[in-house]
């Protein structure tokens, strides 16, 4: 295996398994080698998010590796990452992503966490003409024809809102008024908006729609005027630390609704245990669930065999960031042995041809880069467990309104 990972202006090596400390230096490509590239936040507000990325990518790096590497044109070539700590700054992340295209020769980027700072990254990449392919990002104002090296498996955040404010009139008829409240940051405020649209046409009142600022740190006021606005669905976006604050102080408060969303929360494990006996029946739309029954290409077969190992190593379940990511790179690796070859553009164009199963489902980009839309899993909080509601042929669970 090779893995490096660095942290300016110290950095942390590792190689082979062997860790050592030191300045790092821009390195020379070996001629068996294929480069990946990726700027996370392993530290910062994102953190939580980021290391899951870590985790994945180092999983799939032991597999791929010891399988004996990559088919190009009939030579096995090894896999090497090299990760840079962005520290959740997304300036930083834009100067790291030109730095790993420019300095380290890498093949392919990879994209950190979030609609936003992907952004970034894949401006930096379209300009070198490297291939970025990205696990967590859904915003569709990311994805445009202008960024033709970009390329993302998460389904877009359109395919949530409708299915979503369907479910929830056809389970509970009297679901009348809502309140939104959204981080003003890309697929956040993307999450925020598309909800607020789907539940006026779905004809419900939306009684509160306001944004908060990134980095808000009391959402007292925003929750008086819900609490007053007496919704019977309340929907936040954010990030896991910003549903955490936002879910304890509607306790709090006394902020009460039937229906409490809050995307992605409950998708994390770190959100569940963050909140304890409060997260139960908070709902959340999803991009995947263990509870999938996939078979496709890639190291992991399907999706029981990527489940199982997972939680062997990990010692709890994946979440959509593990099986996207790890998605992404058996995705990668088709399209590198497809075009038999290092070459960047011919990488690209095999990516843009991209319609395969995998382990995580089907994956076909569109024009845009981005995956098809498919159903996706609503899922709600029960007991510290998470129940899946629909799609029907993997729901597990029923919706248990909030009293």
């Amino acid at each position: 295996m090779q893995f490096r990972t660095t942290r300016h202006p110290g950095a942390l090596i590792l190689a082979a398994g062997i860790a050592m400390t030191g300045i790092s230096a821009p390195a020379a490509k070996a001629a068996d080698v294929i480069k990946f590239g990726a700027p996370l936040a392993l530290t910062g507000p994102l953190a939580d998010e980021a290391k899951k990325q870590n985790v994945i990518w180092k999983m799939w790096l032991e597999k791929i590796n010891a399988a004996g590497g990559i088919n190009v044109a009939g030579k096995k070539m090894k896999a090497e990452l090299v990760v840079y700590d962005y520290q959740s700054d997304g300036q930083r992340a834009g100067q790291l992503a030109e730095k790993l295209i420019a300095d380290d020769k890498i093949d392919v980027l990879l994209a950190p966490f979030g609609s936003g700072h992907t952004k970034i990254v894949a401006t930096i990449a379209a300009r070198y003409e490297t291939p970025v392919v990205a696990c967590v990002s859904s915003s569709e104002s990311v994805f445009d024809q202008t960024q033709k090296y970009l390329f993302g498996t998460l389904s877009p955040n359109t395919g949530m809102f409708g299915p979503m404010v369907k479910y929830f009139k056809e389970q509970m008829p009297q679901l009348k008024r809502v309140a939104v409240l959204g981080r003003d940051d890309i697929f956040p405020k993307a999450m925020a908006q598309g909800i607020s649209a789907a539940a006026k046409a779905g004809g419900l009142d939306v009684v509160y729609d306001q944004l908060y600022a990134v980095g808000t740190m009391d959402h007292s006021a925003s929750m008086s005027a819900i609490k007053a606005a007496n919704p019977d669905w309340v929907y936040v976006t954010g990030y896991t630390q910003d549903l955490i604050l936002a879910r304890k102080q509607m306790a709090d408060l006394g902020v009460k609704a039937p229906i409490i969303s809050m995307v992605a929360g409950p998708a994390y494990k770190e959100y569940v245990d963050g909140l304890g006996p409060l997260a139960n029946g908070v709902t959340s739309s999803n991009w995947w669930h263990h509870a999938t029954n996939y078979k496709g290409i890639g190291v992991w077969p399907t999706t029981e065999d990527f489940y199982k190992e997972f939680v062997a190593k990990e010692k709890e379940d994946p979440d959509y960031i593990h099986a996207s990511c790890g998605a992404a790179m058996d995705v990668i690796v088709a399209a590198i042995e497809k075009a038999g070859s290092t070459d960047k553009n011919k990488i690209r164009d095999e990516l843009a041809k991209t319609d395969v199963m995998t382990f995580y489902g089907p994956i076909k980009f569109s024009a845009n880069g981005m995956n098809a839309i498919r159903d996706l899993p609503l899922i709600q909080v029960q007991d510290k467990q998470i129940k899946v509601l629909a799609p029907a042929d993997i729901k597990n669970g029923e919706l248990k309104p909030i009293k």
